[in-house]
């Protein structure tokens, strides 16, 4: 199973910063960084997904570099992809993933 083992490197370290844990799964045809057993944020055959609380997708689609995620051919609720120009910083990537986790805090 391929995916961007820089991106997972770059997600592995930003993840040290927060208190949580944090585990991964190898799924969607790459891998996933789950919150007690929520998915946060993963690689999607090489594309970055990120799960965001309904109430901010809209916000977050209007960004420059995303769009609904839809490897089914269809979106997916609560799922956008992000191109790499989206998190070329940590800061950026740091957002995303702040996004993830409240999404799967959401949910527990």
């Amino acid at each position: 199973m391929a995916f961007n083992e820089q991106l997972a490197n770059r997600i592995r370290e930003q993840l040290k910063l927060f208190p949580e844990i944090f585990s991964e799964k190898k799924m969607f045809g790459g891998l996933s960084f789950l919150h007690q057993g929520k998915m946060t944020v993963g690689i999607v055959k090489g594309e970055f997904a990120v799960r965001v609380v309904s109430g901010k997708m809209k916000a977050e689609l209007s960004k420059d570099f995303t769009r609904p995620m839809d490897f089914t051919k269809r979106p997916m609720k609560e799922f956008i992809y992000v191109e790499n120009e989206g998190f070329e910083t940590e800061e950026q990537l740091l957002h995303y993933i702040e996004l993830g986790l409240e999404h799967a805090k959401s949910k527990l």
